[in-house]
């Protein structure tokens, strides 16, 4: 099993750590332990019960550090007590402690944050680089975030809007990231979208679907990233997105618009083109007109400008560049693709290059590379 197989099981463990009596933040600090242990020494050998090994361990590290802990002696008689020998019940808590992370102690970003690092099992520089923050701006908001909620009873859920945050960048890791939770991420919303009835978690869930869908397509045998507009759609899941098309238009149906329902709207309109050409990117950027109401996210101005150049012609897409930030993430890969299709292939190369310099992973690295020495050779030869 490894290390992004065993972070799969963060949440079942943690939430037994939770029913049992034990703080979110010691819990939590207990599941690392334990997590860092099986790392070492399954090695050797791998228990018949890989869950159960870790509640176990988890347990006693907990109570390890309980013990030590002269303000929780008082606790100690309730919580001293190992789990039954044998298999672990098949209880899935997991979008509890979403609920749980979301408190109303905690700012909605910390709350986001603590529940990506301690259920979602991202790390720290990922879940910075979903904020556009530093790495070490964010360990220090985890870090007071688990400070607050220490010695918390969890009996006061969060709200649902934070839940929803917590799910959608989870998924954005696990679509484009190097851990996998993009699955896990839907199977969570439809979990929320059966017992809250709201159009945003059903736009959450339409968004999911419909990004998914396209999965398979969007790396090359050598696995390499393919754009959008060279995706083999012959690839692409048509009952996921016939499923997102049918939630979305039932969100929208009741007329109270939200971010996720604008962002599932732009994807089903990709889904909905039988070809690249025929994109309906007039209507496109419509929507993102609406997100930006919505939102006012600069990641958003930076996708509204692609979609303007498509629409408006390449110019127009620099145009509403140029008041963007340029340190956005992937701020360089668009102005490098909206400035070749202007006829510029030296400034593109370069921005390319840069880009590539700057890119999150490394396939969106090498893919980024790849468009640079693209147009170099072409301007050479």
């Amino acid at each position: 099993m490894d290390e992004a197989s065993l972070r799969r099981l963060t949440p079942e463990v943690l939430g037994v750590l939770v029913r049992r009596g034990a703080d979110f933040a010691a819990a939590e600090d207990a599941v690392q332990d334990a997590l860092v242990e099986a790392v070492r020494v399954w090695p050797a050998g791998r228990p018949q019960d890989p869950k159960g090994w870790l509640i176990t361990v988890a347990w006693r590290r907990f109570l390890d550090a309980t013990r030590a802990d002269s303000a929780r002696r008082r606790r100690e008689d309730r919580l001293d007590e190992e789990p039954a020998p044998g298999p672990s019940p098949a209880v899935d808590d997991t979008l509890q402690l979403y609920f749980l992370c979301a408190h109303p102690s905690l700012t909605p970003s910390s709350a986001v944050a603590l529940t990506l690092r301690a259920v979602g099992g991202l790390t720290t520089r990922q879940i910075a680089r979903a904020y556009l923050v530093p790495e070490a701006t964010m360990a220090q908001r985890i870090s007071r975030a688990k400070r607050t909620v220490s010695g918390v009873r969890f009996d006061r859920p969060g709200d649902v809007a934070t839940v929803l945050r917590v799910l959608y960048l989870v998924f954005n890791e696990g679509y484009s990231g190097d851990i996998d939770l993009a699955a896990e991420a839907i199977r969570l919303t439809r979990q929320l979208a059966a017992v809250v009835d709201h159009p945003e978690v059903a736009g959450l869930l339409a968004l999911m679907l419909l990004h998914h869908a396209r999965r398979a397509a969007r790396t090359a045998p050598d696995g390499g990233l393919v754009p959008l507009a060279e995706q083999d759609r012959g690839q692409w899941d048509t009952v996921s997105i016939a499923e997102g098309v049918g939630i979305l238009q039932a969100a929208l149906a009741r007329d109270r618009l939200g971010e996720f329902q604008a962002q599932a709207a732009i994807a089903a309109l990709h889904a909905d083109a039988p070809t690249a050409e025929e994109t309906d990117w007039v209507q496109i950027v419509e929507w993102y007109d609406e997100l930006v109401r919505l939102t006012d996210n600069p990641v958003v101005r930076l996708n509204r400008a692609v979609a303007v150049g498509e629409a408006d012609g390449p110019r127009a897409g620099l145009s509403a560049l140029a008041s963007l930030d340029g340190s956005l993430p992937r701020h360089s890969a668009v102005a490098a693709y909206l400035h070749e299709r202007d006829g510029d292939p030296e400034t593109a190369a370069r921005l390319y290059a840069e880009a590539a310099l700057k890119a999150p992973n490394l396939a969106e690295r090498d893919h980024l590379t790849r468009q640079a020495a693209r147009l170099n050779t072409r301007r050479r030869g």
